[in-house]
């Protein structure tokens, strides 16, 4: 498994798809345009005591339409022990926890919110950080790579499996523009993540 997120998010493709054929036999990984769909999917899984919830990179600030709002501080104790009659809980799919909040933890199964700050286009992975009102290009290695660490971090936060959720975008907001987002899309679905 981390050999096939460190394929995926190196955009290493070759490497990704066959790991991915070898994973995905025992390990459910998945991917959707549709928030509700990712929703309904990680309920399905869960058996008995299963903890699911949603997560997003801190940076993901584009995803408050989603149901995906990072930059509202959960409560994580509330979120990761409270019951799934708690909205505080993760069982309530409301509040999104990020690579902060979820490093070194872990739930059975997760929604992975994949915003615009980064980006995959033909030659590889492109890095922003959103300020004001637009998105900016990340030039600094270093906080290139932490960009890409904190999507290591929720890619390997599942331990029965996942579901990415890449929105549409709207060509009418300059801020979630459809290239963006299909970029991410179209790389998944050539390594042979499945949809639904």
């Amino acid at each position: 498994m981390a050999a096939f997120v460190k394929a995926l998010l190196d955009f290493e493709e070759s490497t990704a798809r066959d790991l991915y054929a070898k994973v995905s036999q025992a390990y459910p990984i998945l991917m959707t345009r549709n928030i509700e769909s990712a929703k309904a999917w990680v309920r399905e899984q869960a058996k008995g005591t299963q903890r699911y919830g949603i997560v997003a990179s801190s940076g993901a600030k584009r995803l408050k339409k989603y149901s995906a709002w990072v930059q509202s501080k959960i409560d994580a104790v509330q979120w990761f022990l409270n019951g799934n009659e708690d909205v505080r809980s993760s069982f309530f799919l409301e509040d999104t926890a990020t690579e902060f909040d979820i490093q070194g933890l872990e739930l059975d199964w997760t929604i992975v919110c994949w915003d615009a700050n980064l980006r995959i286009e033909l030659h590889g992975l492109e890095y922003y950080s959103f300020s004001g009102s637009r998105w900016r290009n990340i030039r600094k290695v270093k906080n290139r790579e932490y960009l890409k660490n904190s999507y290591r971090v929720l890619l390997t936060r599942a331990r029965q499996g996942f579901i990415i959720f890449i929105p549409y975008g709207d060509n009418s907001d300059e801020t979630r523009q459809k290239p963006y987002y299909d970029g991410i899309y179209y790389y998944l679905k050539r390594i042979g993540i499945r949809e639904i």
